[in-house]
């Protein structure tokens, strides 16, 4: 197994970006997983435009995701992200970061897989927990068992997040490091030569699904 680049040069990540054409790349992942951080990185690694689909719902409803929750519903919330999420893949290319339920969404899915390359960053629940429990605006986890409840989403939406183009792991490591792998697997997986100024410990088979 070869080791696939960590630091692809400009002309990589050029060759990336042409390679890409109208498509968008798109986080999925449970919270807490680091969709919008490691994101943005890739955006600014890739000269390209980055959206969070949260905060552009929070932008539209002028509600938090809470408070749209608490007033709607889950159900109605989903209905919302998915519009928001088809809209926003129309403007590709770009580095879009979904909300953890997006991806469990069959309609939200198809559209991604139309319009963009899907990158899953997969946690383990440690780090998940150690992540969410310093914010206090996660709807799902209201619960007297918070971990109870992400292991049950892990076991939910483990095997759909597993359907995404790309598998990334994520740990507690630089967020530089983590987008320079997810930049080495878009490469591999669009073919493109990305000529290496170093070496990652990450292998074809860990970040392609």
């Amino acid at each position: 197994m070869n080791a696939l680049p960590a630091n692809p040069t400009d002309e990589g990540h050029a060759a990336l970006v042409e390679r890409l054409g109208g498509r968008s790349i798109v986080f999925v992942g449970l919270m807490g997983a680091g969709k919008t951080a490691i994101g943005r990185k890739v955006a600014t690694m890739l000269s390209l435009p980055f959206m969070d689909s949260d905060q552009e719902i929070e932008s539209v409803s002028r509600m938090t995701v809470p408070e749209l929750f608490e007033r709607y519903g889950e159900p109605e919330f989903r209905a919302l992200e998915q519009r928001v999420i088809l809209r926003l893949l129309e403007n590709g290319p770009q580095v879009l970061s979904t909300g953890g339920g997006a991806f469990m969404n069959a309609h939200t899915r198809e559209a991604i897989s139309a319009h963009g390359v899907s990158v899953w960053l997969k946690a383990d629940l440690d780090l998940l927990m150690e992540r969410v429990s310093k914010k206090q605006n996660r709807p799902l986890l209201k619960n007297p068992d918070p971990r109870g409840v992400l292991e049950k989403l892990m076991g939910e939406r483990y095997p759909v997040y597993a359907t995404a183009d790309l598998t990334v792991p994520t740990r507690d490591d630089r967020k530089e490091i983590i987008a320079g792998e997810v930049v080495a697997a878009l490469c591999a997986h669009l073919g493109v030569e990305a000529i290496a100024t170093g070496a990652t410990s990450a292998t074809t088979d860990e970040v392609q699904s």
